[in-house]
């Protein structure tokens, strides 16, 4: 296929060359790739519209869009939706296995670009993320403007966000607000070959984490126990709620970094799993659902006196991996 980006030049890019925003846009297209796309004749490189050939110096605002042919990437799910909007942000479900932004498989179908494409918001910004496999609510600024605004100060937007997941096994407890620092190990700490891989470490040698998890319901699938939990996060640390269930022996199923021993995640870096691997994995993906936010309302019009209600947001589009496991 032929795929089309663009991109707003925003403040950091403003007053530098061309080229040099461009060459980080797809990692695998070197600097004469791209200089023989300004160059061709046809041109596939536009500013706000206009084909250009030259190396030139951008401006806050411009609006830069380029073609690439022939265009290959990993198939992922596109069936990205609208939860709620307002003047400012919008809640979308993210499917699960669709990236946010690029990676070094996926440029073209990300959560981003499908947003600026697809949506009313073609300068569409992440106000936060989540993982490639972890489905559910994610917040969206409709311009880089807003972004501008609310990511210096998501604790005063974000009120609660909650988390369900699929375990393996049942709990001894019910309830557990489970406090513990978290960090990556070199390997003279007992770091594994899986450099992004999370730790619980001794206090005061990580990051201060934070979560509340309630176990919803127990089944028994195929002769195994599996438990639903609830989450509330209360820090926001990477992979927080996968490397501490996993490390309370209750990793979320499907998980390739912190069930099985990493073993499926170092076997997808060099090849794509195969149908017994996911056998074996029991899903295609883990299964992490972000399933609510509770949004301050900064929108109160001024002079209200009336208490503020929380806008408080719900997924329950379950990918449908979730139905084999009965929750």
């Amino acid at each position: 296929m032929n795929a089309t980006f663009s991109f707003t030049v925003s403040a950091k890019q403003a007053d530098t060359y061309l080229l040099a925003c461009l060459l980080p846009a797809i990692p695998y297209l070197n600097p004469e790739q791209w200089q023989s796309l300004l160059t061709e004749e046809q041109g596939d490189i536009k500013v706000d519209g206009v084909i250009v050939h030259d190396d030139i110096l951008l401006t806050l605002g411009q609006v830069v869009s380029y073609t690439i042919n022939d265009y290959q990437e990993a198939e992922v799910d596109c069936a990205w939706s609208e939860i709620w909007s307002n003047e400012d942000i919008s809640a979308i479900h993210k499917p699960a296995n669709l990236p946010v932004n690029r990676t070094t498989r996926n440029v073209y179908n990300t959560l981003i670009q499908l947003l600026r494409r697809e949506s009313h918001w073609p300068d569409a910004h992440l106000l936060h993320r989540l993982d490639l496999e972890t489905s559910g609510l994610i917040l969206i600024a409709q311009n880089n403007a807003v972004a501008c605004q609310y990511q210096s100060k998501l604790d005063h937007l974000i009120k609660r966000k909650i988390y369900r997941a699929v375990v393996i096994g049942k709990p001894d407890w019910e309830t557990k607000d489970f406090y513990c620092d978290l960090r990556t190990l070199d390997d003279n700490e007992g770091g594994t070959a899986i450099r992004s891989q999370m730790h619980v470490v001794p206090k005061g040698q990580g990051k201060e984490s934070r979560t509340l998890f309630n176990v919803l319901a127990t089944k028994l699938v195929k002769g195994e126990r599996f438990s639903l939990i609830e989450c509330e996060l209360f820090t926001g640390r990477k992979h927080q709620i996968r490397a501490q269930l996993a490390h309370l022996g209750h990793p979320i199923v499907g998980d390739k970094i912190y069930s099985n021993n990493g073993e499926f995640y170092l076997k997808r870096l060099d090849k794509i799993l195969s149908e017994v691997d996911h056998e074996k994995l029991l899903t295609p993906h883990h299964l992490l659902h972000a399933y609510q936010i509770h949004l301050h309302n900064l929108w109160q019009p001024d002079g209200n006196t009336q208490k503020t209600q929380d806008i408080i947001l719900t997924d329950n589009d379950f990918p449908e991996s979730w139905q084999s496991f009965g929750f």
